[in-house]
């Protein structure tokens, strides 16, 4: 009787996952609870993962595989392998014999697997690997039959149907074969032959009817001449007959004096519009239409077409045309009329009739209707091929993959890199190693903000080529990181690319970063305060000297007497030195009241109070950095590329600084500490510091701490 499967799981990331170890772990995962799986689906771009084995599992083809597609080849792979535990191998090479030829389609992998290497001149090899399968699609693509159901003029050794093939292609349009030629496939052939009867048909019912080829071969062309004056004949007997109604018409109606003078100024031409827009010839009551002479120049090259081509064959060598005689013309050419009109659209036409008859009569659409059967009889066979190279690359991926999707015990472990890292950034003195590949900065540092990591977002330039990455900066502080700052990122391959900070998520990094931000940020504070009062007293300084100047050269202009300076103000300058006093007095007197308090305590005491004061300070930014710290999450970082992370992946503070190198000299290193150009240490402070131990003396024996 069947046991269920036992499963192990490990610990990391604040949760449990689920360890692979054996093909049966694999084979077992369809019955694992996906709500203990880590995700459950994955873009098939922008990961370290062979983007052709992705496309091989991504079954729908929609750019993400999902854990039912991943459960799918696990099973498929391993119900063709003898030995389920080859899945964890990860090598490329399949020995023939591991294939379980007892299924229908293991049993045509094998065969398909050996023909291969038949063709690749190893027929007595006993195992297949991906480099066998390099140049799987030129193997496949040189089969004269490949299986896609299109056939070239390539395939054909008959020359007749070989002519057949290409002018289908010329007509028909044509689709590529694997091999990259054109060809034509079933859909296409039955197109082109069901016109080309359509095609024909119509041309025998116009050669069948007398009334429609009224001059046999050349009634084409005399329908041509015959349309082309057949609106301009018909307006000349129109405006005869409106003359013959009323005699005043036949003036206006041949146009009018002024019009021909609107002409006279122009350079005149017979392909002039002007003229051509004039009537055909001059109007009068029932005149006939002369064929000859007194014809509109425009119109006299296409009149004497019409008199060859149509005239002169069905009404003689006539010099004139009567309006009874048009209408004769015209009711011969009806039946030709409609039956043009009732052309069928055919791809076969611009071959001609003779063509299309011959293509037709040649018996040709059988034998083509056969090769393309039998291209379409070796599909499965060549899918099969396809399988073998599924197979291998299934053998040597689906492991690693389950351990970056089923569980992150790449990442974690940290022995091997997770598949969404995509390389290395070397930046302030440190090296990340969480990168991501980012598409768009912007929406993924609207949801990366949610992991509590401190982001920084780079551009990364290499030879024209762009991309655009997340780095996780887990050690170290953020003092120094900033838009503009450069470094370099070195990519899985091993090149390296010009990296460019653009934007940053400022999250705490360190406990050591949170202790040290409170006096950071009073330094600052100071040194900022410090900086105004110099630019101030610096600028009313100059601006006071500038103001000296002017009114001295003002004074000097004027000659004006010299004003005596006032007389020095006692009482003003003492009033400042008392401020200045009281002001020393209090800093002394705080500096006081903590020496003493300080030298009240026993010596132990002393160190306690010390450390006490600087938690007290800095304390609460290392509290709130700890809460921050520990719930800093992996998950929406790899959300918001597409990721669907099915569980709280935490980066605790330990695991995070290993995700980050700091700069450190290497074992054994020797160190000099002499610096030739080292900054002179100044002299003030020190004179600062006794300055303030004396106040805080004198502060004591006021305040009686002396006393006997």
């Amino acid at each position: 009787m069947a046991t269920e499967h036992t499963w192990n799981f490990f610990r990391a990331g604040g949760f449990d996952q689920v360890q692979l170890d054996s093909g049966a772990d694999l084979l077992a995962l369809k019955d694992l609870d996906q709500k203990l799986w880590v995700a459950l689906s994955c873009p098939t771009r922008g990961i370290e993962f062979d983007t052709r084995t992705l496309d091989l599992i991504d079954s729908d083809a929609d750019g993400r595989v999902r854990a039912n597609e991943v459960l799918e080849a696990i099973a498929w792979a391993g119900g063709l392998l003898k030995n389920a535990d080859l899945l964890v191998s990860g090598t490329d090479e399949l020995a023939l014999a591991d294939i379980n030829g007892d299924a229908e389609e293991g049993a045509q992998i094998l065969r398909s697997a050996r023909h291969i290497l038949k063709n690749l001149g190893k027929p007595e090899a006993a195992q297949i690997s991906m480099a066998d399968m390099a140049d799987i699609e030129k193997f496949v693509a040189g089969l004269q039959f490949n299986g896609d159901g299109v056939v070239c003029a390539a395939q054909v050794n008959d020359a007749a149907l070989r002519a057949t093939l290409e002018d289908i292609v010329k007509c028909a349009g044509s689709v590529a074969d694997l091999s990259g030629d054109a060809g034509v496939n079933q859909e296409i052939a039955d197109r082109f032959v069901a016109e080309a009867i359509r095609y024909s048909d119509w041309y025998a019912q116009g050669e069948t009817d007398a009334a429609i080829l009224v001059l046999g071969e050349q009634t084409g062309a005399a329908a041509d001449a015959f349309h082309a004056v057949k609106d301009k004949v018909s307006d000349y007997f129109t405006r005869c007959q409106l003359a013959a109604y009323d005699a005043r018409a036949a003036v206006p109606l041949s146009r009018s004096v002024e019009d021909y003078q609107q002409l006279a100024g122009q350079s005149l031409s017979a392909q002039s519009v002007d003229i051509a827009i004039f009537p055909l010839a001059g109007i009068a009551a029932n005149k006939p239409l002369s064929l000859i002479t007194n014809i509109n120049p425009a119109w006299q090259a296409s009149m004497d077409a019409l008199r060859l081509q149509l005239v002169t064959p069905l009404l003689g060598n006539k010099e004139s045309l009567t309006a009874a005689e048009w209408t004769d013309l015209c009711d011969k050419f009806a039946a030709f009329d409609a039956w043009q009109a009732g052309k069928p659209q055919s791809c076969a036409e611009p071959l001609g009739i003779v063509r299309v008859i011959e293509l037709l009569a040649g018996g040709h659409k059988p034998l083509l209707d056969e090769l393309i059967a039998q291209d379409k009889a070796v599909e499965i066979e060549v899918k099969a091929i396809h399988a073998v190279e599924r197979l291998l690359r299934y053998k040597r991926d689906l492991y690693v993959l389950v351990n970056n999707f089923v569980s992150f015990r790449n990442f974690y472990t940290g022995k091997k890199k997770g598949i969404f890292q995509v390389g290395t950034l070397y930046l302030d003195g440190r090296s990340c190693e969480l990168t991501v590949k980012v598409d768009d900065v912007v929406k993924h540092a609207a949801y990366a903000n949610m992991s509590g990591v401190c982001l920084a977002y780079c551009d990364c330039v290499r030879n024209g080529g762009t991309m655009s990455i997340a780095a996780a900066f887990t050690a170290g502080d953020s003092d120094y990181l900033m838009p503009g700052r450069n470094g370099v990122f070195y990519d899985r391959k091993g090149q390296d690319w010009d990296a460019t900070i653009v934007r940053i998520i400022d999250q705490p990094i360190s406990i050591r970063q949170a202790f040290w931000s409170p006096y950071k940020k009073l330094s600052r504070a100071i040194g900022e305060q410090l900086q105004k009062l110099a630019a101030s007293k610096a600028s009313a300084a100059e601006g006071n000297l500038t103001a000296a100047a002017i009114e001295h050269g003002k004074s000097v202009a004027n000659a004006a007497p010299a004003t005596p300076k006032p007389a020095f103000d006692v009482g003003k300058f003492a009033g400042i030195f008392a401020a200045m006093g009281l002001a020393i007095g209090a800093i002394g007197g705080i500096l006081a009241s903590i020496v003493a308090g300080l030298l009240g305590l026993k010596l132990w005491q002393m160190p306690l109070a010390i450390i006490g004061l600087l938690l007290l300070i800095s304390g609460p930014a290392m509290v709130l950095a700890g809460f921050k710290l520990k719930r800093r999450n992996l998950a929406p970082i790899l959300d918001a590329n597409g990721w669907a992370v099915n569980a709280r992946a935490r980066i605790n503070i330990p695991f995070g600084t290993s995700l980050t190198g700091l700069a450190g000299l290497p074992d054994g290193a020797h160190r000099s500490l002499v610096d030739p150009f080292a900054d002179k240490k100044p002299v003030w402070p020190y004179y600062l510091l006794l300055l303030v131990i004396v106040g805080a003396l004198l502060g004591m024996y006021f305040m009686g701490y002396f006393g006997a």
